[in-house]
């Protein structure tokens, strides 16, 4: 077990033939038994490898909206000794139910609330989850349909770094969400909820990084070798710290690269011609610049690795080619059965 869980419990917010909405509480946490156990260990491993989440803090009444401070409050009570774990999950089952009430597109599921601790950090995690239908075999071989919880198609969830948000006032990154597959407002009442404010972007700060990458490689006295070891270098550290659910670090990054003898990035990076945090959550999608180049566009779809730029793949941006030497196996097969069809 890589979490060690102190409280998980489950409630249902269903709808009835009305449409009206209605929670069911259940009035005691769940057991720590060894499903309890897998099923949030998936949950965590699941959620923490997800790419594109989004990254906010919770946002005081007038700020932002009117962010809704009703859950924050009752976590604090929660944290102090003044609420119990179930009295409080209750209430925010309840505020769910209300924030769900203002809206035609939901039928409910089943909120699923557990406080866990990984590594040093202490954790809130808030999802709602769907049932779907399966069917099991049984002793007698006849078949029975039950319903399971859906744990691979998590689109509504959130987790809240407890540890971070009580000792650092000043943080906008303390929770993180899922961003939902058409983008965040399908989700935006799930946030609106808990109260959460959207406080990184964390797209833009990785973007911007890979920006002051490529400029400090460009400005430098590097071989083409060693800009692309250095490349490779900070692909590497934040690939590994978006592995491990953590923050990448300008300034681990530069010292990083210094070790590589790659000085003064982080005065390049931080110096004021970049709008760059000092740390921030690493973002997949956006690390595979430094190790890929890809486009796509009127029906063409390009994709090669960054290395072979200017040996096999050659670009002239006076006539908007791209040369390709050396065109891959089965991509020339294709091409080779097209002409003899000719």
């Amino acid at each position: 077990m890589s979490i060690n869980i102190e409280q998980a419990i489950i409630h249902e917010i269903s709808q009835d033939s009305q449409g009206q909405l209605s929670c069911r509480l259940r009035p005691q946490p769940l057991l720590n038994s060894n499903a309890v156990e897998s099923m949030l260990e998936e949950l965590h491993q699941t959620y923490t490898g997800k790419a594109g989440k989004g990254f906010g803090f919770f946002g005081t009444h007038g700020e932002d909206g009117e962010a809704n401070p009703a859950f924050s409050n009752a976590l604090n009570e929660y944290r102090s000794g003044e609420l119990g774990f179930v009295e409080f999950s209750s209430a925010a089952s309840k505020l769910l139910q209300e924030e769900l009430a203002k809206y035609d597109f939901s039928q409910g599921g089943f909120l699923l609330m557990s406080c866990y601790t990984s590594m040093t950090s202490d954790y809130l995690f808030v999802a709602l989850l769907n049932a779907k239908p399966s069917m099991t075999v049984l002793d007698d071989m006849e078949l029975s349909q039950n319903n399971h919880l859906d744990l691979t198609n998590v689109q509504l969830a959130a987790r809240i770094d407890l540890t971070e948000w009580q000792a650092d006032k000043e943080s906008r990154k303390y929770i993180s969400f899922v961003r939902g597959r058409a983008g965040r407002k399908v989700a935006d009442f799930f946030l609106d909820f808990m109260g959460c404010v959207e406080g990184v972007n964390t797209k833009a700060q990785n973007k911007t990084l890979m920006h002051a990458v490529e400029d400090f490689v460009a400005s430098s006295e590097l071989t083409k070798d060693e800009r692309q070891q250095c490349r490779d270098k900070v692909f590497d550290y934040c690939s590994e710290r978006a592995d491990e659910g953590a923050d990448i670090e300008v300034k681990d990054l530069a010292d990083e690269l210094a070790d590589s003898g790659m000085d003064s990035f982080y005065d390049f990076a931080c110096g004021g011609t970049y709008e760059l945090d000092e740390e921030f959550p690493a973002d997949k999608a956006s690390l595979r610049t430094l190790k890929k180049f890809s486009g796509t566009g009127g029906g063409v779809t390009l994709s090669f690795d960054g290395g072979h730029l200017g040996e096999r793949v050659i670009y002239d941006p006076i006539s908007d080619t791209l040369l390709i030497k050396g065109v891959p196996a089965n991509l020339k097969d294709q091409l080779d059965r097209r002409l003899k069809g000719e």
